[in-house]
């Protein structure tokens, strides 16, 4: 490595370590000075209660009893009439997965276009995620600004596919993802594990948890998380520190304040893509090739800060308030081929993009949600508010220099950075507040009737701070986003659902009178049937129906733009997770994806070409409990997908094929071994345009886990 990602290390992130650090460290010394004596204990025999966790951690489960994605609660599955997905901490530790996108290229219905780590745009029906949640707290996402999290931090991810504006307002249709963070337990335990690849990763992780007091009321964890290494293609680095701090504290049994401090960095020299031919072929190289400068570099830091107050009702009921500010800093400069190659290999010179990005993002929310019971019918009611402020500032040049540069022999050495002036230097800010509803209603003993409403005000404007001028300055007042849901309970472990949910986003072109057009809205119809043994396997298959309209479309004559252009989303997901029998443990899944213009010019066309019409993920895992394999875990994946394409640029499908293997050397020490594309398959994971975008996916790699458990 020619950088570090520890020379980088910043403020604050040194004062999340040292928080975290203290918080890891009390409940050893607590542990220690309050020992109890060894007393005498009469074993009574007793019933043993169990209810689902919301919390993956330590079950060793694929599946989960309850998600809260697009909720406002934890619900079983069968409970939420829309596909979900759950990544399990059992899941991210199997695969080593490492950020969000690495967890997401293996889930089912999920589309991720590779990038650096922590850098890939995330799609599921043909539309990009705009959102990821934090506890269910709302942060921009944006894949040029590296901001997904390390996943050191995460108990489990949760995914629904579709619109979800009941409770987020604006966004794209594509749906919502949501990080369960780690909690503060006050069982002590932890674990330090140490990763090393072939491709020249290290990674060091620690993790700590435990009480604060003698009655477990106080309790606290820290994690830490350290990453550096080289990406398979030549001058691609790739480095992450990760500080993560949570407290918890019952005022009494039935109130909790929980304070939480995550802060990231990310150190990265960015690849961006092989260029094609000058006919959009992709070229065959070795998956090596790069077209980097020796100076590109990628720098970012992000501060989150959240706080959550719950109280919980006799009778179940629940009243939370909730709020995360968030802190981002981006700055980068990166160079990429400025054209297609010709017939030699060779492209005409570089092109160069410099960015430097600050944005500050703030997510209130509160709410109450209270059962009851009317005229001898069970519900459910919840009735909240929210509020999401972002303001950024973003400078931007981008430029190219001259020469010929050879993709099989690439030399920049002699080329030096560009001295960067701002072109562009603009202020932005929005604004929303919601009001929502939900109720749930059971006019029968096996039926649930799911209605809600929000209504939405939304703000927003761009400055520029070289004119002072302001612009696309929008104001939606009072959006109505209408929620509608069934689910019918056919026996104790299947459920037949149905569901209508919408979704709206602001669009910033202009008609002809100089007015803001109105905003795209999307909606779905879903209808499926989901599955829940008594083994702990979960299962699903759904049908949806997605369309999104009023998108903006240039008139040809005058260049100005009309809300006219539609589009369809539509197909078939099916999944299964969790456990098929003792020890075996499944995750995966088919999914079928047709897309296309409803009018215009492209009427019948592919909308979103970048989207497979077929996607299988599938992975398992059996874990021997006796005999000479006792202690040892075998598993693996196989992940495929038809064509997909971008701007005529055609890349054909492929299967790849993953296994891992884990021995547990001890009660808490175990080591894994993971061998990705074990077949050495040569394939392009992405394709762009005829100069930037073009990714090979991972050539074979292994990689060596050591972790001990206390």
């Amino acid at each position: 490595m020619t950088r570090s990602v520890a020379r980088r290390l910043r403020l604050p992130l040194r004062a999340a370590l040292l928080a975290s650090s203290a918080l890891a460290a009390a409940p050893l010394c607590a542990q220690t000075a309050d020992a109890p004596e060894e007393q005498d204990v009469i074993p009574l025999e007793g019933i043993v209660v169990t209810s689902p966790s919301y919390e993956t951690e330590d079950t060793g489960s694929y599946a989960t009893g309850l998600i809260s994605v697009g909720e406002k609660e934890a619900l079983a599955p069968r409970e939420i009439p829309q596909s979900t997905t759950v990544v399990t901490r059992q899941r991210i530790e199997d695969g080593d997965y490492t950020s969000l996108d690495t967890a997401l290229r293996q889930t089912p219905g999920i589309l991720v276009l590779d990038n650096d780590n922590g850098r890939s745009s995330i799609f599921s029906r043909g539309f990009e995620f705009d959102y990821l949640y934090f506890n269910g707290l709302p942060a921009p996402l944006s894949s040029i600004y590296g901001t997904q999290p390390d996943l050191s931090i995460v108990d489990h991810i949760e995914i629904l596919k579709g619109p979800s504006g009941l409770f987020a307002g604006r966004g794209e249709p594509a749906g919502s993802v949501n990080m369960r963070l780690k909690q503060a337990s006050a069982d002590f335990g932890g674990y330090v594990s140490a990763t090393g690849n072939t491709f020249g990763r290290g990674r060091g992780e620690a993790d700590i948890t435990g009480a604060l007091n003698d009655s477990g009321s106080l309790r606290a964890r820290g994690v830490f998380a350290y990453e550096n290494g080289d990406g398979f293609v030549d001058k691609q680095e790739n480095g992450v520190l990760q500080g993560y701090g949570t407290v918890a504290y019952d005022f009494s049994p039935a109130t909790t304040l929980t304070l939480s401090l995550s802060h990231m960095e990310r150190d990265i020299a960015p690849f961006n893509g092989l260029p094609t031919d000058a006919d959009g072929n992709l070229l065959d190289l070795d998956p090596d090739t790069t077209t980097a400068a020796d100076w590109n570099d990628f720098d970012n830091t992000v501060t989150d800060y959240m706080a959550e107050f719950e109280h919980r009702f006799d009778g179940g009921g629940f009243v939370k308030a909730s709020g995360r500010f968030s802190d981002r800093d981006v700055d980068f400069l990166y160079a990429y081929a400025g054209s297609a190659a010709d017939a030699d290999g060779n492209v005409n010179g570089l092109s160069w993009l410099a960015r430097d990005y600050q944005e500050q993002s703030l997510a209130l929310d509160v709410y109450t949600s209270l059962p009851y019971t009317l005229a001898g019918l069970r519900g459910n009611v919840i009735v909240g508010a929210d509020y999401q402020n972002v303001d950024s500032t973003l400078k931007q040049a981008r430029g190219s220099i001259a020469g010929t540069y050879t993709l099989t022999d690439w030399d920049v050495s002699g080329v030096p950075a560009p001295d960067v002036t701002w072109s562009s230097d603009d202020d932005s800010s929005s604004n929303q507040y919601g009001l929502y509803t939900q109720l749930r209603l059971s006019p029968f003993r096996d039926v649930t009737l799911i209605g809600g409403g929000r209504l939405t005000w939304y703000d927003a404007h761009v400055t520029d701070n070289a004119t002072g001028t302001r612009s696309d300055e929008q104001d939606i007042n009072g959006h109505f986003t209408p929620y509608l849901g069934a689910t019918y309970d056919v026996n104790d472990w299947a459920t037949l659902y149905t569901s209508y949910t919408e979704i709206f986003q602001p669009q910033t072109e202009r008609d002809r009178n100089g007015a803001m057009l109105d905003p795209r809205e999307g909606w779905q119809v879903e209808v499926g049937a989901k599955f829940e043994f008594s083994n702990g396997l979960n299962a699903s298959l759904a049908f949806f129906n997605l369309e999104d309209t009023n998108r903006a479309v240039a008139d040809p004559v005058t260049g100005d733009y009309v809300a006219q252009e539609k589009v369809r989303s539509r197909g078939i997901e099916l999944e299964a997770s969790g456990e098929i029998l003792p020890g075996w443990q499944l995750a995966g899944g088919y999914t079928y994806t047709d897309t296309e213009y409803l009018n215009g010019a492209s009427d019948g066309e592919d909308f979103s070409t970048y989207t497979p019409e077929h996607m299988l993920r599938v992975w398992t895992k059996y874990s021997f409990d006796t005999g000479v394999l006792k202690d040892v875990s075998v598993g693996g994946g196989f992940t495929a997908m038809s064509s997909f394409s971008s701007r005529g640029i055609e890349a054909p499908g492929y299967g790849v094929v993953d296994l891992m293997a884990s021995y547990d050397i001890t009660e808490t020490v175990a080591l894994q071994l993971n061998v990705n594309n074990v077949f050495d398959k040569q394939y392009y994971s992405r394709v762009g345009s005829t100069s930037v975008f073009n990714f090979y996916g991972a050539p074979r790699n292994a990689s060596l886990t050591l972790t001990t458990r206390f």
